[in-house]
């Protein structure tokens, strides 16, 4: 399993939550994502033979929001 945390921008309420970690835990192979709302970071854990760092990052700029 690999953990990263990622930067993202544009985040600000409730909805924004449920939209990233809908999205992002809907793929597979993930094992766990937390948004930090305040922090403006997304935790993400995920099997990396099952689901690049890429595609977690194009799923939550599909959302609507920055990855830095």
């Amino acid at each position: 399993m690999e953990k990263v945390t990622l930067n993202v921008q544009g985040m600000s309420c409730g909805h924004c939550v449920k939209a990233v970690e809908g999205s992002v835990g809907a793929l597979k192979g993930i094992s766990s994502v937390k948004v930090d709302l305040k922090a403006a970071k997304v935790d993400v854990e995920f099997n990396d033979q099952e689901v690049s760092l890429n595609q977690i990052k194009e799923t939550i700029e599909d959302q609507g929001y920055d990855v830095k």
